[in-house]
């Protein structure tokens, strides 16, 4: 039987019997230095520096000089990497072993080899010996034999061998002065790796599909991927474009807010526009009045103007005749002249029949159309708790109509105007304590007292006169009263019912049977309500009369009245006064 590393007919191995000589595999392992290349004769040159790393010894003759070396035929791992080509065997493969190395003297000139690295080859310590199963391997004449010994001068560091180190991969088609296809599906548009797959490794497969050493084309996408990709890329130029523009708008408008000019039309403007201006309205709120109305550019530019103006601040609330795309300057210079204000003047002592004709013609309403509205809404427009609910009343809205200047313009609504109205009527109202007024007058209320001061503004022909009318009011009241007996026979009261307005009346007695709550002549004391609407010079007369004993009066002239305390006398005024007609 043939045992492992024994030749046919030699004895069985023993442990304690040494495999390789007295070296063992690391003597085994020593590069055979000196030798030539071509020839059997030895070749001076320099130590090897393997060699003294490793000092060459001597062997001596193995006695199984017919075992096989175990490693005769095992391949370096560097000849893998480096393959060399054309390189003779190896002459001395079949000479022993020298024991000395002479020094090398720098004549060995190797020819055109390339210079490569290589480390000392192990060498089997049996000499010229064969091997056990065959022929010993010749490490110099095939492919994969190693390079020759070169020169010191010519040889080259050998490479640190890298661990777990992937070989790298040549493609043959490469041409490195062509320009490389870009291969990231950032650009090519190609399937993105699956969720939980890393892209960048070749080996992460999802299907398990071996690693394939061949170049992988790139796998171009649908064109819904490719068409996706671009579209992501021009939204995201369009958000940067865009946040940077509104960036830019947005800090040049605070630029020029904060310190630039106000922007301003320039001239005089043209056309003609209408604009209204409310009550308590200051310069913010007029100047983006104006702005929307588009007689100014800017609210900054009218607010800086009215404040230049040394009467700016003078501006009140009101209607005005203004024009369109005026400078700031001679817009506020225009509002501070009265020819530019159109407001909507209520005059004192008019009734309501009457303010409600001019409302029509001031809004271009039809007519009657605000008169349909005070007669359906009038008791909703914030009447003050005192109005009384009496069906005897006309018109619940008389008395309510202030008199004054409002800011009405064409195409107002008329309940927006009458609101104003009632507005102003309770604001002015408030100013004189009317119930205490009434109480200490001897009047059953406020509305009593509206109703002598209506009765005042309609009598009285001039203002300085209002206060000795208001006493024969008063008077003719008193229960005790021996001239009228409790009547005030008033003709203004005449005209109110039959919605005239003319001195000529008539008879006494024909007046007398006019049954009308609001015919004095008819009836004694005060009439239903007010018959007029009066301003706050009739109200402060009738709240404050003349002291005085009169009864009557009568108006002899357009700037003078006289009033009597008798009836004989105010007869003989009254004739005087008619003489004096007669003979104009």
């Amino acid at each position: 039987m043939t045992e492992y590393g024994r030749g046919p007919g030699s004895e069985p191995w023993h442990p304690e019997d040494p495999l390789y000589g007295d070296q063992g595999w690391e003597g085994g392992r020593q590069a055979a230095h000196g030798q030539g290349q071509y020839d059997s004769q030895q070749q001076p040159y320099a130590q090897d520096p393997y060699a003294q790393q490793q000092p060459q010894q001597g062997y001596p003759q193995d006695p199984y000089t017919q075992q096989q070396d175990p490693y005769a035929h095992q391949q370096d791992p560097y000849a893998q990497q480096h393959p060399q080509q054309g390189y003779p065997q190896d002459p001395y493969a079949q000479q022993p072993q020298q024991p000395q190395q002479p020094q090398y003297n720098g004549g060995w000139d190797t020819g055109q080899h390339a210079a490569m690295p290589y480390e000392p080859q192990p060498q089997p310590p049996y000499g010229n010996a064969p091997g056990g199963y065959g022929e010993q391997a010749d490490y110099y004449g095939t492919a994969e034999a190693y390079p020759p010994p070169q020169p010191p001068g010519r040889r080259e560091q050998a490479p640190e061998p890298q661990q777990h180190q992937q070989p790298q991969r040549q493609n043959p088609d490469w041409d490195p002065d062509e320009p490389q296809e870009e291969t990231h599906p950032f650009f090519t548009g190609a399937d993105e790796p699956d969720e939980g797959r890393d892209s960048r490794n070749p080996r992460d497969s999802r299907d398990g599909d071996d690693y394939d050493d061949e170049p992988r084309e790139p796998r171009r996408g649908k064109g819904k991927k490719k068409s996706r990709s671009g579209c992501a890329c021009l939204v995201v130029s369009l958000i940067l474009v865009g946040g940077l523009g509104g960036a830019t708008y947005f800090g040049y408008t605070y630029y020029k807010s904060q310190f630039g000019e106000a922007p301003d039309f320039a001239g005089s403007g043209s056309g003609e526009v209408e604009v209204e201006i409310p009550e308590g309205a200051l310069g913010a709120e007029i100047a983006n009045i104006l702005k929307k109305a588009g007689v100014v550019k800017s609210a900054d530019a009218f607010i800086s103007a009215q404040n230049g103006n040394p009467k700016g601040k003078s501006i009140q609330a009101g209607v005005y005749l203004l024009k369109k795309e005026m400078s700031a300057d001679n817009a506020v210079n225009l509002m501070l002249d009265r020819k530019s204000q159109n407001p909507f003047i209520v005059p004192e002592g008019r009734t309501s029949r009457e303010i409600y004709a001019l409302i029509d013609t001031r809004i271009g309403a039809k007519e009657g159309s605000t008169a349909k509205v005070a007669e359906t809404k009038g008791e909703s427009f914030d009447l003050p708790e005192w109005a009384p609910d009496d069906p005897d009343i006309k018109d619940p809205l008389e008395g309510f109509l202030y008199p004054a200047a409002y800011p009405v313009s064409k195409g107002a609504k008329p309940e927006d105007v009458l609101k104003k109205m009632v507005a102003r009527a309770n604001k002015e109202y408030e100013k004189v304590d009317l119930e205490a007024t009434a109480e200490k007058l001897g009047l059953k209320g406020p509305w009593q007292l509206i109703t002598v001061a209506s009765l005042v503004q309609a009598e009285g022909k001039h203002k300085e006169d209002f206060d000795k009318v208001s006493r024969v009011v008063y008077n003719r009241l008193k229960p005790d009263n021996t001239e009228t007996y409790g009547l005030l026979d008033f003709d203004s009261t005449v005209n109110y019912v039959r919605k005239e307005s003319t001195l000529d009346i008539g008879a006494v007695d024909d007046l007398r049977k006019l049954d009308d709550p609001y015919n004095t002549y008819h009836v004694k004391g005060l009439p239903a309500g007010p018959i007029n609407n009066p301003g706050a010079e009739a109200l402060n007369s009738a709240a404050k009369p003349a002291p005085g004993p009169w009864y009557y009066f009568v108006s002899i002239s357009e700037d003078k009245t006289v009033f009597a305390v008798t009836n004989e006398e105010h007869e003989r005024n009254r004739q005087k006064y008619e003489d004096q007609k007669a003979g104009e």
